[in-house]
């Protein structure tokens, strides 16, 4: 099994679990990078507080699902560590909106980096979108690093408040494809898994009363 494809619904039983979950959660992070933008005064514990929840949940689900021998046990090295990250933003988010605020400042530029690092490994789509992100990456850096030396480092906070809201949205919208996606996948789902229709086209109707035309004379 690889980790490549950790916890993505391959089967309509799947889908029908993943995508209600898919759908809540790029709701709130959408609903969080909208309240980030129209609350400044919170909006760097609002963007490092839902990113954590986020990294958080995802690193759960993905140690769970090596405990259950669902993806590789080395999944857990991946897991484990997004997970304690994820539950120190939500800490610190919870704490200080300064301290939020001096995180994102060297996160939001790292993690556009890493991204676009991952992307650049893929295959020819993913890695043209790598190259604009790495781009985006760059100019990010810069106007950081402007807003820094020109206006303070209050102002740099501000911009990677903006940039982590931004991201925040772009992922919501990610998740809520996706799970448009998987509910199309579980609507191909029998109606109850543990009891198939039969081969060969009969809808079940006559044969549980034993009158399909196959039997008697």
């Amino acid at each position: 099994m690889a980790t490549a494809g950790i916890l993505s619904a391959t089967t309509p039983q799947q889908a029908r679990y993943t995508w209600p979950r898919r759908l809540l959660v790029g709701v709130a992070l959408i609903v969080a990078a909208v309240l980030a933008v129209v609350l400044p005064d919170v909006g760097s514990r609002l963007v490092l507080g839902a990113a954590g929840l986020a990294a958080a949940g995802r690193g759960a689900l993905i140690m769970r699902a090596a405990w259950t021998g669902a993806v590789e046990p080395d999944a857990r090295r991946l897991g484990l560590p997004l997970a304690v990250v994820g539950v120190a933003a939500v800490a610190v988010a919870a704490v200080s909106a300064g301290v939020s605020g001096g995180v994102l400042v060297v996160a939001v530029p790292l993690l556009l980096l890493a991204a676009s690092g991952a992307l650049l490994g893929q295959g020819a789509t993913a890695r043209r979108g790598g190259q604009v992100l790495l781009v985006w990456s760059v100019v990010v850096v810069a106007l950081l690093v402007a807003a820094g030396v020109v206006r303070g480092w209050t102002a740099a906070s501000a911009v990677a408040t903006g940039v982590g809201a931004l991201a925040l949205a772009g992922l919501g919208m990610a998740l809520l494809v996706g799970a448009v996606t998987l509910r199309s996948v579980a609507a191909r789902a029998p109606a109850n898994p543990a009891y198939p229709a039969p081969a060969g086209g009969c809808g079940g109707c006559a044969c549980g009363a034993g009158g399909c035309g196959g039997v008697g004379g």
